[in-house]
């Protein structure tokens, strides 16, 4: 397996996110690496896990309860097992998928339907949805220059996908957590029915070693979307807070 070096996260690392709707509150999201070291399929793994929720209004019309977790191989920045837990309003989905990076495979179970137990082939170094994020915290951003592109491959709904990321520079955006300089990828988005436009998404993070994301800002035929850091603990290195 490949060796990753990562100087930008480490065990114990919370982060608290506002979820806006327009310029409505409308939930709050909570990433966090887990402060202990876990081991699955013999390998030495973080815990990270993504908790998100609706909260006022938003949580009477469409409640949402959802947690996504990554055990991520701590020398190669790959996800050893995801595990995704959906609540969104009548909808439910439980499910395992567990990664065999030697074989190229995953296997994917989930608890809900017993009849849904398969496996698919992978390429090299197939990130989950959390995993991925993680990974790109360990690019060395500085190196970059705008334009630039890579590929990130992922496994998620039963299907490989290949996202091309775009570096489109340095910026200082405002956050709840204050004026923050941070480096913005754009992931080029496939024709959908979510998000308008194939540069629908933004995603800033930290210019520093810890390349935390900050803020991320979305464009949907629905309206916009912003989630806005406001809280942080257990960082790798200080934050590149504007004074």
């Amino acid at each position: 397996m490949r060796v990753i070096d990562n100087d930008s996260f480490k065990s114990g690392e919370t982060l608290q996110y506002k979820v806006h709707y327009g310029v409505i509150n409308a939930g709050e999201a909570v990433i966090n690496v887990a402060p202990t070291i876990h081991r699955v399929n013999n390998r030495v793994c973080y815990q990270a896990s993504v908790n998100g929720r609706t909260t006022g209004s938003f949580d009477f019309f469409h409640r949402v309860r959802d947690s996504w977790t990554s055990y991520i191989d701590t020398t190669s920045i790959v996800p050893q097992r995801f595990t995704r837990n959906i609540e969104e309003g009548r909808y439910r989905k439980k499910e395992t998928t567990e990664f065999d990076h030697y074989a190229n495979k995953v296997s994917v179970t989930d608890s809900r339907d017993n009849r849904k137990n398969v496996s698919y082939s992978v390429p090299d170094n197939v990130q989950d949805i959390v995993s991925g994020f993680y990974f790109l915290r360990t690019l060395k951003l500085q190196n970059y220059k705008v334009g630039d592109t890579f590929k990130v491959q992922g496994f998620l709904d039963d299907e490989v996908f290949n996202m091309v990321v775009m570096y489109k520079g340095k910026e200082i955006v405002e956050t709840k957590a204050g004026k923050i300089r941070a480096h913005r990828l754009v992931p080029r988005m496939p024709a959908n029915k979510l998000f308008s436009g194939e540069n629908a998404i933004s995603v800033y993070l930290s210019d520093d070693n810890n390349k935390i994301p900050v803020l991320i800002k979305a464009e949907m035929f629905v309206g916009s979307v912003k989630v806005d850091l406001y809280k942080y603990s257990g960082l790798q290195s200080r934050l590149s807070v504007v004074k």
